[in-house]
């Protein structure tokens, strides 16, 4: 691929992204049943586009999502930490400007999808995510058992994707995927694959966002319901 085909193909894919919005500092109250318990649970989620819910309201990203349905459980409302287009490296560099303390008692993960994108090396997603892997462990408490990450998403199946290698995005992800299960296998960490669910969405507009490539609420509810079943058992 030509130099130009290169940097026209990055500007494409940052359009339909937008512009990197910063995450909010706090985010809007979910709508609570009366008789559910006040969150005694800190939630801290750390990534990219796919974390903030990048072209959907606040309460659709599935941090919140799972947040609400998990009430019964005491989770609060996450604290977010991640920006649209971040790849390893700067959700790594953010983390440090943040400094968020070590004391949530959920840390999610869900980071590699602009590593891909930008063609930067297998090799280098696995050092910097294993590290951010320990980062994450370490502001759960220092407890693997409280962090849980989220595969990357297949985006070769959104209406943008359509204008790529559908087939060539599929087995790049497949590869990010793959090393970051085995890291998260060697750290004791739980790995909730969610990939096959973008592969599901068959180009339906109801599954995305009004930018053809991130997600509507309606499928990241898809992502909370699947990571409710196993949130409740890391933090019983």
């Amino acid at each position: 691929m030509s130099r130009l085909l290169v940097l026209f193909s990055v500007w494409l894919f940052t359009l339909g992204c937008g512009a990197e919005t910063p995450a909010p500092a706090a985010l809007p109250p979910a709508a609570d049943p009366v008789s559910a318990p006040a969150g005694t649970r800190r939630f801290l989620a750390l990534g990219d586009s796919y974390t903030i819910g990048q072209g959907v309201p606040a309460a659709d990203r599935w941090g919140v999502q799972l947040a609400w349905l998990a009430q019964a459980e005491g989770l609060q409302k996450p604290d977010i930490i991640a920006r649209t287009g971040w790849t390893t490296e700067q959700l790594r560099e953010a983390i440090v400007a943040a400094n968020p303390p070590a004391s949530y008692e959920l840390v999610s993960l869900m980071i590699g999808v602009n590593n891909q994108f930008q063609g930067l090396p297998l090799a280098e997603y696995r050092t910097d995510f294993r590290e951010l892997l320990q980062t994450a462990i370490r502001l759960a408490g220092g407890r693997p058992g409280r962090v849980v990450v989220l595969s990357i998403p297949d985006w070769g199946q959104s209406r943008m994707g359509r204008s790529y290698s559908q087939a060539a995005i599929s087995q790049e992800i497949d590869q990010f995927n793959d090393a970051a299960r085995q890291e998260c296998a060697a750290a004791g960490v739980a790995f909730l694959d969610i990939t096959d669910l973008t592969r599901a969405t068959s180009y339906d507009p109801a599954q995305f966002a009004s930018d053809g490539l991130h997600y509507s609420g309606l499928h990241m509810q898809q992502w909370a319901t699947r990571a409710l079943l196993l949130v409740r058992r890391l933090v019983q």
